[in-house]
């Protein structure tokens, strides 16, 4: 993306991948979700106002813009989500247009980067390159398969950048010895509403093997750092309402699969006995059913996560330009950034977005 801002310039793209846009080949099913029709801070972990000032020079409608212009027209998708409309190699191949002024060095592994006076030195595996401007657009450690590694971390702190320590995130969750239970609901899937401090967010929770996982889940962990997380299980439904038979138990009125209302009781303690009988410990017991707090052990891991949260720290860094503040010429752009992004395009439009304003600059 920003190879295609700088038409203009001498651009060498250098990449240890064999090819352009693995990762954009393998996201969104093969489909590529760019971006999404609603795009704010809010839907970032990241400082608001760095974030707002790098989409106030370009935005998901100036994205959508661009693209269309060279003939790749994303479509709507799952309700807010833009998708190409049939491959991600329609991106790929739309991006190999835009950029035939570049140079690409693919296979290509960083061996040092410094700077020499006022010209960058990069050493790497194919040989020696000076520029006077660099642009780290290294991404994080995720998807170690489709050449993700923390490169862009290691040239951040030789140059004397402060990176926030990275950690997995859109990544499923793993359960203490408490939540063994949800365990054995391996497979099973349904709406919940997920709380993460003042975060609220609504999507569907996949029990798995490990622990938690599914759309829910995975945003979720973007906001989560070793607290508590607290699941509604039934969102919209006022709990007392829905025991109107009052000889009939509990269990059968609970609009929910039976595995998992069985395995809760059974957790819980709860007898299997109409709502009107169960005395008020019960009765409190039942209604963790709209709030049931636990704090996750951890994470599935790198192998598993979506996206990496934390990286260059933003307070050393111009947000209209995305130059360092200590270092003039070095740029940074992307995931490599401590800004990440909820699912559903969020990720991809930041990426272009920052590359965008850091072409600009240069």
């Amino acid at each position: 993306m920003a190879a295609a801002f700088l038409p203009r310039r001498r651009v060498l793209v250098i990449d240890h991948n064999e090819g352009p846009g693995r990762k954009i080949a393998i996201s969104g099913g093969g489909r590529c979700n760019v971006t999404n029709a609603e795009v704010t801070p809010a839907y970032y972990l990241g400082d608001a106002a760095f974030i707002e000032q790098v989409f106030s020079r370009f935005d998901h409608h100036d994205l959508l813009a661009f693209l269309r212009s060279g003939g790749c027209q994303p479509v709507l998708r799952k309700g807010s989500q833009y998708f190409c409309p049939e491959s991600a190699r329609q991106l790929i191949d739309f991006f190999q247009k835009r950029t035939v002024h570049a140079d690409f060095a693919y296979g290509t592994e960083i061996v040092s980067v410094k700077k020499r006076g006022e010209r960058f030195v990069v050493d790497t595996s194919a040989g020696r390159f000076e520029a006077p401007t660099l642009l780290v657009t290294t991404g994080g450690l995720s998807y170690a398969s489709v050449g993700a590694s923390g490169i862009g971390f290691f040239i951040a702190e030789r140059f004397g950048h402060t990176v926030v320590p990275p950690r997995p995130a859109l990544v499923g969750l793993t359960l203490q010895r408490g939540e063994a239970w949800m365990k054995r609901l391996s497979g099973l899937s349904f709406l919940v509403e997920v709380s993460v401090g003042r975060r609220k967010m609504a999507g569907d929770m996949l029990f798995a093997h490990r622990g938690l996982s599914g759309p829910v889940i995975l945003d979720a962990s973007l906001f989560w750092n070793s607290r508590k997380l607290t699941v509604d299980f039934l969102p919209g439904i006022r709990l007392r309402r829905l025991f109107k038979n009052p000889k009939k138990s509990a269990i059968t009125q609970i609009p929910l699969p039976k595995r998992f209302v069985h395995a809760f009781f059974e957790a819980l303690g709860l007898p299997n006995i109409p709502y009107h009988a169960m005395d008020n410990a019960q009765k409190q017991n039942l209604s963790t059913l709209k709030s049931y707090a636990f704090a996750p052990a951890g994470t599935f891991g790198y192998a598993k996560a979506e996206a990496t949260k934390g990286g260059v720290c933003t307070d050393e860094i111009d947000p209209s330009t995305m130059q360092s503040r200590l270092i003039p010429g070095l740029h940074f752009a992307g995931e490599v950034i401590d800004v990440t992004g909820r699912l559903g395009g969020y990720n991809f439009q930041w990426a272009f977005s920052s590359a965008v304003v850091a072409a600009k600059s240069v």
